[in-house]
């Protein structure tokens, strides 16, 4: 059994919703990617996803989009990621995902990067600008090295929900509105109604994600699915403080753990 699904599994057992976090890879250096990791994970999340910085990144609001340049410029990539991944594994086995964009896996080659996911110690990966229909491109290969591709579906998915709720492994990656990620004052979906068709059909836990920036969204939120996704506004930390940024981190993601 893959990492993610015993957490949740295990998150279950205890009548407990899942933390997932997300930090960008390289903002403001890997070393201090590696430290928050840490740091998070003692401090409640249940989860990672470690952003893979991308030139182009279409499904993310100026505050992620500003942290990869910021990687990008710093030198970052998917190997120095993987050296990231594998220290942070000495200390840790709770699940880590990378949330990228599919291009740098071919760029990088199909084979390889599961074969190296495998290696270093990830779970699964999030590829926001793939479309489930065309999942194929990597589906045989992440399966082989045990890997959970991770889909997505949002409100506007409609009559695509049942067929990605039903095909889905470890969580289903809800998305909370339309647009980019970013941090939320408000949301506008109908969530009893989109977690209600969801629920019907999902054969595995549903998280939501997209918007969740303090820890009242987060315990509103996590009475619709089984956990929640908190991306930009831990990154936005980042840009304010720098390397200095780790311990605020670590108190910002206790609090929401706590709320949820």
């Amino acid at each position: 059994m893959n990492r993610i699904e015993k957490c949740f599994e295990q998150l279950k057992a205890e009548n407990k919703k899942a933390l997932i976090t997300f930090i960008t890879s390289g903002d403001p250096d890997i070393e201090t990617t590696e430290k928050t990791a840490l740091e998070m994970f003692d401090k409640g999340a249940d989860i990672i996803e470690l952003g893979v910085p991308f030139s182009d990144p279409v499904a993310e609001g100026v505050t992620i989009q500003k942290a990869s340049l910021r990687a990008l410029q710093g030198g970052v990539n998917l190997d120095k990621i993987f050296e990231c991944v594998k220290n942070i594994r000495k200390s840790c086995d709770k699940p880590l995902l990378l949330m990228m964009y599919i291009n740098t896996i071919f760029v990088y080659g199909t084979e390889k990067f599961f074969k190296s996911c495998a290696d270093f110690g990830i779970d699964g990966v999030i590829v926001p600008d793939m479309p489930y229909e065309e999942r194929g491109e990597i589906a045989d290969f992440a399966e082989k090295h045990g890997i959970i591709n991770i889909n997505l579906v949002a409100p506007t998915s409609h009559d695509r929900i049942k067929e990605i709720a039903s095909n889905s492994k470890g969580f289903l990656y809800c998305v909370s509105s339309t647009g980019v990620t970013g941090v939320r004052s408000s949301f506008s979906t109908n969530f009893d109604e989109f977690f209600g068709t969801i629920k019907k059909y999902a054969s595995c836990p549903c998280a939501v994600g997209f918007g969740i920036s303090n820890p009242e969204q987060a315990k509103k939120m996590s009475g619709y699915c089984d956990g929640v996704i908190v991306g930009s506004a831990i990154v936005r930390l980042f840009e304010k403080s720098g390397k200095d940024a780790v311990k605020e981190a670590g108190e910002f993601v206790k609090s929401l753990k706590d709320a949820i």
